[in-house]
Order: C-alpha cells, then sequence, then structure tokens
C-alpha cells in the first residue's frame, strides 16, 4: 500500500502541472474582490492540525468553523458560531458595522430575541437585541477589539452561549482572524485562525469489489454531485443503493516542511479505521484535482464565488 501511495502522490504531481493555475498574486486578489469581505464559511482546520502534528497528544486549539451570511441591509451580516467541545456549541449573532465620528469602526453584536429569527435575506433588525458592552472598535480594515471589562459584565445574563461572544477579530486575505470569550482561559493571545472554505464539486466511481476489485469488474456505482469544502471537509462515497460503501472522501488545506509546502489535499479514507488509503495534491490555486487508484476514481473541481453547486 505505501508504494501504491508514493506512485498516486508522483502521479499527481506530475498532473498538478497540467492544472490550470493563478499566481499567488492574482488568486489574493480573486480571493477579496468576488464577495464581501465579511462574507463566506471560515474554518480553522488547519490550525487544529498543525497544533496536533506538533505535539501529539498535547492540548489543541478548539476546532471552530464561522458562517457569515450578508443580509438584506448593507450595514447588517448574520455570524454563526460552531466550537466543537463536548458537547458541541452553537450560537448566532447579528452584528452591525457602524462608522464613528473619530473614523473608527464599530461593530455591534446582537443577541436574537426569538428562537429562529428569519433567514438573512429576509432579516428583521426588530427580532435582535443589542449586546453594546461588547461592541468592536478599531481602524477600518484592521482588527477590532471589544472592551472585555464591560462585556464580561454582561456575559452572565447572555448564558452559555456568551462563549461564543467575539471580543476582536481581522480579517486578513482569506484568513479570518477571531478571538472568542472562551478563549480567555487559554491565555491572553489565544485566538483562531480561521481560512476562508473554497468549495469544490465533482464526482467519483467507486467499484463493488472495493480494493480488490477485478480489473475487468464493471461494477461502477457512481457518486454524481458531490461537494466538499477545501478545510478538512468530508464526504462519503455511497453505493447505488445510497447505502454507505465505508470510504470517504477528504479534502483539506494543509502546509507542510516547517510551513514551507501550502497544498490541497485529496484522500479516500477507510471509515473502520480512519485511515487514509491514498492521497493527492496539489497547489493551493489548483482549479481541479483527483485520484485514479483503479476501484475507486475521484474528479474535483473548485467552484467560482457565487456559482451555483455542481449538479
Amino acid at each position: 500500500m505505501k508504494r501504491i501511495g508514493i506512485l498516486v502522490m508522483a502521479l499527481s504531481l506530475v498532473a498538478c502541472q497540467d492544472l490550470r493555475r493563478a499566481d499567488s498574486t492574482r488568486a489574493h486578489a480573486n480571493g477579496t474582490a468576488t464577495a464581501s469581505p465579511m462574507q463566506g464559511v471560515f474554518d480553522n482546520h488547519e490550525q487544529v492540525w498543525r497544533a496536533r502534528d506538533a505535539a501529539p497528544g498535547g492540548a489543541l486549539p478548539p476546532h471552530v468553523v464561522v458562517s457569515i451570511d450578508p443580509t438584506s441591509q448593507a450595514d447588517w451580516s448574520v455570524w454563526h458560531i460552531r466550537f466543537d467541545a463536548t458537547p458541541v456549541i452553537e450560537a448566532t449573532w447579528a452584528m452591525r458595522s457602524a462608522a464613528e465620528a473619530n473614523g473608527a469602526t464599530a461593530w455591534i453584536p446582537y443577541r436574537p430575541l426569538i428562537a429562529s429569527p428569519a433567514a438573512p435575506s429576509a432579516f428583521d433588525a426588530k427580532q435582535w437585541a443589542p449586546l453594546d458592552a461588547c461592541t468592536l472598535r478599531g481602524t477600518a480594515g484592521r482588527q477590532v477589539n471589544a472592551d472585555i471589562a464591560a462585556c464580561t459584565a454582561i456575559a452572565p445574563g447572555i448564558g452559555a452561549q456568551a462563549a461564543l461572544l467575539p471580543l476582536g477579530f481581522e480579517r486578513e486575505g482569506e484568513w479570518l482572524h477571531i478571538r472568542l470569550y472562551a478563549d480567555q482561559a487559554r491565555g491572553a493571545d489565544a485566538r483562531e485562525d480561521a481560512r476562508l472554505v473554497r468549495w469544490f464539486g465533482g464526482w467519483a466511481a467507486i467499484n463493488g469489489g472495493g480494493p480488490k476489485a477485478d480489473a475487468n469488474s464493471r461494477d461502477w456505482h457512481m457518486n454524481r454531485g458531490l461537494r466538499i469544502g477545501s478545510e478538512g471537509g468530508r464526504v462519503a462515497l455511497n453505493w447505488r443503493d445510497n447505502s454507505p460503501s465505508g470510504y470517504s472522501l477528504t479534502l483539506e488545506r494543509l502546509t507542510y516542511r516547517k510551513g514551507n509546502v501550502p497544498v490541497i489535499k485529496l484522500s479516500i479514507v477507510e471509515d473502520a479505521s480512519g485511515n487514509a488509503l491514498v492521497y493527492s495534491w496539489a497547489n493551493p490555486e489548483a482549479t481541479a484535482i483527483g485520484i485514479n487508484l483503479g476501484w475507486v476514481q475521484v474528479g474535483l473541481q473548485r467552484e467560482e464565488p457565487g456559482a451555483a453547486p455542481a449538479k
């Protein structure tokens, strides 16, 4: 299996040369020009992976996903924050941005007044109550921070979800650096470094014989319309009757060799063991990535921002 993995990696590296690429400068510009600077799904998957790789068995930063949706009102957005703890903690805040007289930018968090506020596309500010004491302030385009003492004073009245109140954040290219109320327990500098999720769509075909399938077998089970995120996304491969095959795909942005080799990595994972049977990688700007292992074949293509999911 090691020999197969090495062969696939070698083939994928050759194939990557044929992928349509964009230089990093242009890719960075596209990442911020095609969507609102505070819009999208941000995931700190690589931060967690790097901490685990650096100190196996050590304390890890929490896995955090921040989903930011624009609303029908330009100065409002809705932030959904998921914190992978036991049990999982989730919170949704409305955030209103405003320019202050001194030139600073203020972001005022609001908590929902009802159990199920209207969707962002039908946003109604009357369904939200301001948390003025937790307002974040700073220079436009740079880091903004809340007054921790003032915010701490009202946190008990918010309940468990107060753990996910943003105390500071900064958008930097494809990154959202964010410090949550719960991060205070990890130290003064603790924060989540979450990267914008890029979406890939495509297909996978898996042979009914699995890894030991006969080369002449035509028992192919197609998985069409797959959609997977670039920051640790996972999707199961199914048989044609939609039952699980026992294998999944994962897609993740990682950086190897002490931060010098950034890649996007596609793996085929055996669900029972959690082990990657094989993987391929490409440069992070690649618009397509795939695997052909004989008994399983995968083809994925990056979706353009704002495009409808691939069918």
